[in-house]
């Protein structure tokens, strides 16, 4: 990956696990918690493709799977995250911009759903049957809900960011393009000469030579006659 993408992802996914664990976890509400880290890992998928999208979902489930209080075993969440995020890098398109809201809000509720039963269907593989107590429907449910009403607020503005930050360097090349050469502007200072339009000004002299040619000949036959 690119640095600025590892940049803009690390600090977007610390910032998204910080409110998730210190304010909608707090928040009590039945069922599901609200995932924003998952909302975040869909944002920068959709930009950044399958492959990045695959690895900003592992760095990002991984740093869950380690931050307190957590009480599920290292690399649950990471794995979960890493499919998520590959599954959504592959309906990226082709410009990185979505024409409407509804494939986004489809991706939202099918990656919510998805999430939920890769993270139970892995918990029962290690033994631990907590979905079966709170019940998977009303998790399943919930889960949707509660992203499908935040995401509106975060995966368009994570989009948008990740665009941007892609859009940077592109920027930067084509604006020292546009910019006229050093040695161009030292030439034509000290020649006088318009450097930056050799064409017209190499054909301007050979202009000024032919007709001087001209003239030269015109001066010699008319000597001659005389």
């Amino acid at each position: 990956m690119r640095v600025n993408r590892i940049l803009l992802s690390s600090s977007l996914v610390v910032v998204a696990l910080v409110l998730q664990v210190s304010v909608l976890a707090r928040l009590h509400l039945p069922g599901a918690v609200p995932d924003l880290l998952l909302l975040t890992v869909l944002g920068l998928a959709m930009v950044y493709g399958h492959v990045g999208g695959a690895l900003v979902g592992f760095g990002a489930g991984l740093l869950a799977d380690l931050a307190p209080p957590a009480d599920h075993a290292a690399g649950r969440y990471a794995l979960v995250l890493s499919v998520i995020g590959y599954a959504a890098g592959l309906i990226k398109p082709e410009n990185g911009r979505l024409k409407s809201a509804t494939g986004p809000m489809l991706v939202v509720v099918a990656a919510a759903i998805g999430s939920t039963l890769l993270y139970a269907g892995v918990g029962a593989l290690v033994g631990d049957t907590a979905a079966r107590h709170v019940g998977l429907p009303s998790l399943l449910f919930t889960a949707a809900l509660y992203d499908l009403l935040l995401a509106p607020f975060v995966v368009p503005g994570i989009m948008a960011l990740a665009r941007r930050a892609e859009n940077d360097p592109l920027a930067e090349t084509n604006s020292s393009a546009k910019k006229p050469d050093i040695s161009s502007g030292w030439l034509s200072g000290g020649t006088g000469l318009r450097i930056g339009g050799q064409r017209g000004g190499l054909g301007g002299l050979k202009v000024k030579a032919a007709r001087a040619r001209t003239a030269r000949a015109g001066r010699i036959k008319g000597v001659k006659r005389l």
